[in-house]
């Protein structure tokens, strides 16, 4: 059988952390950043982790990687 590939999306997007979650960053901070408040701005930054209902479809992207 040929090795699974890993969706190149998804390897661009998330990083598997030593325990198993999966790290990723937030969404809604990139562009119309003039309506959005300075605390709802300043809340988005950072990463957070994936939640646990998304960790099967990141186990079918990410093949391998110990998720």
């Amino acid at each position: 059988m040929p090795k699974m590939k890993t969706k190149s999306g998804a390897k661009k997007r998330f990083r598997v952390r030593p325990g198993g979650t999966v790290k990723r960053g937030q969404a809604f901070k990139r562009h119309i950043l003039t309506k959005k408040t300075t605390k709802n701005k300043r809340h988005l930054r950072g990463s957070v982790a994936v939640h646990d209902t998304d960790m099967g479809r990141m186990s079918q992207m990410l093949p391998g990687r110990g998720i």
